[in-house]
């Protein structure tokens, strides 16, 4: 446990025992609270220390550190194409916007050039992994304030978008399909139909979600005015993503930094100045049309080509060429065995993910092997703000606040 974690536990249970003279009547009478770390509205294992008075939170401090996986550290002992599965677990509801962030850092680095129709491929499933991840959001989000339906139905479009993920990819979740210069494989023939049949059923089914909880007074009651964040707040802590913009900030990477081939696509970045749940709430519901919007673009636009760039040194051939030229079965094997040096030099690379900004950064020393790979990931920054939007609301309101801000603990923990 670090330093500065002890500390600021520390100061929790001092705070507590300075307010808590049970023989001083003028004294505040304030308790600490444990929530977690195995709770299910802590979506994933996280503690949070609670100092309450009565039903009131006087401060809430994030413990972390219960799901430490050690992949950056790891990544150093990993060839450059070694460490593709490994940035799917980091964020394991957004397996691919990993993929993507990590291969994208690697490509500047060799200065590939990355064929369109991969390009596009990218964009469309990165948008399938966005509602797929918006849409556990919301079911168990609905689930923590009380609404069960939600998540059945939620889950019956997730496994759609699973079921496309396994037949390109092979898996449902770890999916491992981007690669350094490109894809793994060219799509089979049905995924272009199964896509726009799911895109095509999309809108109604968001739809649907909004008609049982939009006008829910419940609903409405337990996410209005709670857990406000402000745009100072919001920038100061390092605030990303959906909780960004329902703060005011109109600030989307792809868009304003635009990667991949974003800039070919017509899309609007839902905004809101309001800063409470109900605002991320509302993000989130227009970002999954928007996705479909994105999506639908991609797939109707993806040009014919490679789906890798020209790299035979980088590239493994394709297996057919392998079975009948002596030539790339070396390449092939050189590639798996030794893998392919990069040139020196650091970069860093972020994308727009689900949670808000994902950022790569990869230092080469010019061989096989990254020098060091650190991910910036959205949930760590965003979770720092709990306080913030939890000081003087109650405690229940903890749970609605936690649901908001979408934090993923395999990205916190890594």
């Amino acid at each position: 446990m670090s330093d500065a974690r002890t500390s600021s536990i520390s100061d929790v249970l001092e705070s507590a025992a300075r307010h808590n003279h049970p023989l001083d009547p003028s004294a505040d009478n304030t308790m600490v609270l444990n929530m977690g770390p195995q709770h299910p509205s802590t979506h994933g294992v996280l503690r949070m220390l609670l100092e309450i008075d009565g039903e009131t939170v006087v401060s809430a401090t994030p413990d972390i550190g219960y799901l430490h996986t050690g992949i950056e550290k790891t990544c150093e002992a990993k060839f450059y194409q070694q460490v593709v599965p490994m940035t799917d677990r980091i964020d394991y509801l957004s397996p691919m916007s990993n993929n993507l962030c990590y291969c994208l850092a690697v490509e500047k680095l060799l200065e590939l050039e990355i064929p369109e129709r991969a390009q596009y491929l990218r964009v469309v499933l990165n948008e399938l992994t966005r509602i797929q991840s918006h849409l556990v959001w919301l079911g168990t989000h609905a689930m923590d304030i009380g609404a069960l339906t939600v998540f059945l139905y939620c889950f019956r479009e997730r496994e759609k978008i699973l079921r496309i993920f396994e037949n390109v990819a092979g898996q449902r979740m770890m999916t491992s399909y981007f690669r350094i210069g490109g894809l793994a494989l060219e799509p089979p023939r049905d995924f272009y139909a199964q896509v726009k049949e799911f895109l095509d059923q999309m809108p109604e089914k968001i739809a649907e979600y909004e008609n049982l909880l939009t006008g829910n007074p419940i609903w409405m009651n337990r996410l209005k005015g709670v857990g406000t964040l402000s745009a100072e707040d919001a920038i100061a802590l390092g605030v990303t993503g959906p909780p960004l913009r329902a703060s005011g900030v109109d600030w989307d990477l792809r868009r304003d930094m635009p990667y991949s081939c974003y800039e070919k696509f017509e899309f609007e970045v839902p905004t809101s100045t309001v800063g409470d749940v109900w605002a991320r709430y509302t993000i989130r519901m227009v970002e999954m049309y928007e996705s479909v919007k994105i999506a639908r673009q991609a797939l109707e636009g993806i040009p014919e080509g490679r789906i890798t760039a020209d790299a035979p040194k980088i590239i493994l051939p394709e297996r057919e060429k392998m079975k009948t030229e002596m030539e790339a079965l070396i390449h092939h094997f050189k590639i798996v065995t030794e893998g392919f040096a990069v040139p020196a030099g650091e970069v860093y690379q972020a994308i727009e993910s689900p949670r808000g900004e994902m950022g790569y950064y990869v230092v080469s020393d010019g061989t096989a092997k990254p020098y060091r790979v650190h991910m910036r990931n959205p949930s760590f920054a965003t979770l720092q703000a709990v306080e913030t939007m939890c000081k003087g609301r109650l405690l229940a309101d903890v749970v609605a606040v936690i649901g908001s801000i979408d934090i993923v603990l395999g990205e916190i923990d890594r």
